[in-house]
């Protein structure tokens, strides 16, 4: 891969500020071994990608409920977008409470 091409690369896997502070929650919510900027802002969280696991997702749920004040909903049917990774935009239809 030539240098721009590697640059460009590298600046579209930089986290944002929110990504940041998501993977950050991730990371501590789940005690996971691993710096919140290594994690891939595109990379899947469940299976592949990050390896969580159904309950890693529901504890990630909890924790992002708790933290912005949202209830997700385990029928939503946007969930499997919304938690498709650290830089999707699933449209939730939750509630803040």
């Amino acid at each position: 891969m030539n240098e721009p091409a590697m640059k460009e690369t590298l600046s579209n896997n930089a986290l944002t500020a929110e990504e940041l502070k998501l993977a950050q929650l991730i990371v501590s919510s789940l005690n996971l071994e691993m710096q919140a900027a290594e994690i891939d802002p595109a990379a899947p969280l469940y299976g592949e990608g990050m390896g969580l696991d159904s309950i890693d997702i529901l504890e990630v749920a909890l924790a992002i409920s708790k933290a912005y004040g949202v209830k997700l909903r385990s029928d939503d049917e946007h969930n499997r977008k919304i938690f498709t990774s650290l830089r999707s935009r699933g449209t939730a239809s939750s509630r803040r409470s």
